[in-house]
């Protein structure tokens, strides 16, 4: 099969029109009519990722950070993103990303993790300039109140995540959820006037924390942890179209962030 072939699935799911200005998804290294016969799906570009799709096979890799951000001037083994590049043209690995485009299509990132905690009935919480349902985030309604400890608590259980920094819990009850895959502190506003009683997303500042006023509270779950969900996404939308295209879950996709939770 060619690149083209299994790229146009994901591209009819999540259109390059809709990543953002800043953005580089798409095919980064490797030519659409290029024949493929396995790919790896990963958050990142690593070079654990790397030597897992050599070890099985996977002539291509799709991941929702794009390894390559910002023009590359040389190639000369300078910094990772340069060694990983080389790494891939030389071996044949093609690299594909699918970013803020997988992030603002209906039913992708936010949508995705949402449904995971158990949020329904959802609308788009700050719809792109396009028409239609696309944008990030999303706010939903729980089946039942909860009480915010307890939603915290169902929150790592579902997604395994380790520490949940959160402000101050001000409302009795949990019941309408907004949520914000990556980083989304610049949706606060957002979450607020949509009525939620808790906001969860990643990457918050210190001050971001008291930016919430009134029954809202912002709880933070760290970036990976909010995005792990595109392996699955990524694997749902290319099994369900490519049948007889062989698809790979990585297991080397890992978190660059540690954390020491000690004594």
């Amino acid at each position: 099969m060619i690149i083209k072939d299994i790229t146009d699935v994901i591209e009819r799911f999540a259109p390059l029109d809709l990543q953002e200005s800043y953005d580089n998804a798409g095919l980064i290294v490797g030519r659409p009519a290029d024949e493929v016969r396995r790919a790896l799906l990963a958050v990142d570009v690593t070079d654990e990722v790397l030597d897992e799709a050599e070890r099985e096979g996977c002539d291509l890799v799709i991941t929702h950070h794009p390894l390559v951000f910002h023009p590359l001037k040389r190639f000369n083994s300078a910094d990772y993103v340069q060694r990983l590049v080389e790494r891939a043209i030389r071996r044949g690995i093609a690299l594909y990303a699918c970013h803020t485009n997988l992030d603002s299509t209906p039913g992708g990132m936010s949508w995705r993790l949402a449904e995971m905690l158990g949020i329904g009935a959802l609308k788009v919480l700050q719809p792109t300039r396009l028409v239609g349902e696309a944008g990030f985030g999303v706010v939903g309604e729980l089946p039942e109140p909860v009480v915010p400890t307890e939603f915290l608590r169902h929150i790592r259980r579902t997604l395994g995540v380790r520490v949940v920094r959160h402000s101050r819990i001000v409302a009795p009850q949990v019941r309408r959820v907004a949520v914000c895959t990556g980083a989304g502190a610049s949706l606060i506003g957002a979450a607020r006037e949509a009525g939620a009683d808790f906001y969860v997303t990643s990457d918050l500042k210190y001050n971001d924390f008291m930016t919430p006023d009134g029954a809202l509270t912002v709880a933070d779950i760290g970036h990976f942890e909010s995005e792990y969900c595109a392996i699955r996404l990524l694997f749902d939308i290319l099994s369900k179209n490519l049948i007889t295209f062989a698809v790979r879950r990585s297991e080397a996709s890992c978190n660059p962030v540690n954390y020491w939770v000690g004594e």
